[in-house]
């Protein structure tokens, strides 16, 4: 394993511009931590850099991932550099660069999904990846306007979402609307019916909006089911999307379990 302790070092400096360009889409993503590494390790394979305190190899979660690597791609780094690099104040020392998958999206979509319009907030976008994978969505779109689901903060929400789902950014989701062999199903607070009195299918596309906005007017006109939430309106005038979500995914999959 290759060790540098110089921040005048070439790689360093590349690892700069990575690092501050995490986020970015199309940019390498900068995993943060033991486990979203072990995640990335068990489902993608190799990163294209595993970066190592060398003060902690000597750490058993860390020896033991060093271990799983091939050494071209690790490097040990100085405490200082690599804690120049982390995107948390109490790095875990460790931090994988590595190329996010970019699935293509399928001809027709025939099983439940996630659609998530203009969600700007990345703790809102991680938690939402994280809510799916946990009801049993295996699909999640984000619409131009999205937090970039690779950024830092949104992996960190996720806590290891994105490897049980295929996430696609930049979907133009009014077009996506003809691909779909389910229901669309939107939240909405006007012309629409209660979530606890629809009819709901055992799998549909959710479109979940803008923190402020809501969901786009042209996804509700295309939208085959408009729902709300029944809550206390007098105190709070909505619900978090992310709340929202939760509250929507969970009744469904009340509703109709998954065999076994």
């Amino acid at each position: 394993m290759k060790h540098i302790a110089s921040r005048d070092n070439p790689l360093v400096k590349d690892l700069h511009r990575i690092a501050a360009a995490a986020g970015r889409r199309d940019a390498p993503a900068l995993l943060d931590g033991v486990h979203l590494c072990q995640a990335w390790l068990q489902h993608q394979g190799p990163p294209l850099r595993a970066l190592f305190d060398a003060s902690r190899l000597d750490k058993p979660a860390l020896a033991d991932l060093a271990a799983q690597l091939p050494a071209e791609c690790c490097v040990s780094l100085e405490p200082r550099l690599l804690h120049g690099l982390a995107s948390v104040e109490s790095d875990q020392g460790v931090l994988f660069v590595a190329e996010p998958p970019r699935p293509a999206l399928p001809a027709r979509v025939a099983q439940g999904c996630v659609l998530l319009d203009r969600v700007q907030d990345p703790g809102n976008v991680g938690t939402l990846l994280r809510t799916s994978a946990a009801a049993g969505i295996r699909r999640v779109m984000l619409s131009e306007g999205c937090a970039a689901a690779w950024s830092p903060k949104v992996l960190r929400s996720a806590q290891g979402a994105h490897f049980a789902l295929q996430v696609h950014e930049k979907v133009d989701l009014a077009s996506l609307a003809d691909r779909l062999d389910v229901p669309l199903a939107a939240t909405a607070l006007e012309r629409s019916q209660s979530l606890y009195d629809a009819d709901l299918p055992a799998a549909c596309a959710w479109v979940f909006g803008h923190e402020g906005q809501g969901v786009a007017p042209e996804l509700l006109v295309a939208a085959s089911l408009r729902l709300r939430i029944p809550h206390d309106s007098a105190a709070v005038e909505s619900l978090n999307v992310a709340a929202a979500a939760a509250i929507c995914l969970f009744e469904q999959r009340r509703r109709h379990p998954p065999p076994g």
